[in-house]
């Protein structure tokens, strides 16, 4: 990766954002769905998500249990959507059974989003994205699923066609072992679709700018290097082969995992649900 700048207006940087836009469907799992890459932190994406497909005042469903959940929450209020909040204890994961509660009960179908965090960093706890898609559909909900896989992706499965996800944002700075500074997010063909149609007022994030430029090949913002980096860290996940990278997670897991009774004491989170591979998070006592 240390090489010098490619300048986006380049004619080698096609030829850079076409492998990397090939090599992150793999990594997604998905044959239909859009990644687009936005020069931005993880939280540029969950904005793009909410103005790209909502309208003013719509009514989106969260789970809050850890900070991440929660400031993903604050955003949507902030934003001016109607947002319902599932309060959970930090340090289980996202309460599905509370969710199906929800949705069956939204008989007019007011809900338009459903949003999820799939890894909670601040706890350590893993949630399960296929569940709630599962409760989703047992009651016929029509509402996009968003999921911030932020410290999930390319570390634990992620299945985002077989779930039904409809936006999937990850921050390149993560999993995929890059600086900071590059966002992606991936958008089904119905989230692209309501996005058409979705009266909420946006700019830089506009899914519509991005998808026109990115087709064609030709960058919408000054991403520069940034392009190089993806593209070679996707390369590195490929060779490895990504059932051996979560395999290889899971292992190393265990290894760390908490053993002594002092620590399991003080573990974050419930160690007998969903802990997640890529992150041990451990109570400190205060003295």
């Amino acid at each position: 990766m240390a090489v010098p700048m490619e300048d986006h207006r380049s004619p080698v940087f096609p030829e850079l954002t076409r492998a990397c836009l090939n090599a992150l469907k793999p990594v997604f799992k998905t044959a239909t769905a859009s990644p687009i890459l936005f020069p931005s932190s993880g939280t540029g994406c969950w904005e793009a998500a909410l103005t790209n497909c909502l309208n003013p005042g719509d009514k989106v469903l969260i789970s809050r249990f850890g900070q991440f959940s929660h400031l993903w929450a604050d955003m949507c209020a902030r934003l001016g959507f109607d947002v319902e909040i599932l309060e959970t204890p930090w340090g289980e994961g996202a309460p599905v059974e509370r969710y199906l509660s929800s949705l069956s009960s939204d008989k007019q179908h007011k809900i338009k989003a459903v949003l999820v965090c799939q890894n909670e960093t601040a706890t350590g706890v893993t949630s399960d994205v296929a569940a709630i898609r599962k409760a989703m559909d047992s009651v016929k909900h029509p509402a996009l699923l968003f999921v911030d896989s932020v410290s999930a992706l390319a570390s634990i499965e992620f299945r985002m066609d077989d779930w039904g996800v409809d936006r999937l944002h990850q921050r390149l700075a993560k999993r995929l072992m890059l600086p900071a500074g590059l966002g992606v997010t991936c958008v089904s063909q119905k989230a692209l679709e309501a996005a058409k149609a979705a009266t909420s007022r946006r700019c830089y994030f506009d899914y519509a700018d991005m998808v026109a430029r990115t087709l064609p090949l030709f960058s919408l913002h000054s991403v520069d290097s940034h392009a190089v980096r993806p593209a070679e860290s996707l390369a590195m996940l490929a060779e490895e082969g990504l059932e051996n990278v979560f395999a290889r997670h899971a292992y190393l897991a265990a290894a760390c995992a908490p053993r002594s009774s002092t620590v399991e004491a003080q573990a974050l989170c419930d160690r007998s649900k969903m802990v997640f591979d890529t992150v041990s998070a451990i109570m400190v006592p205060e003295a």
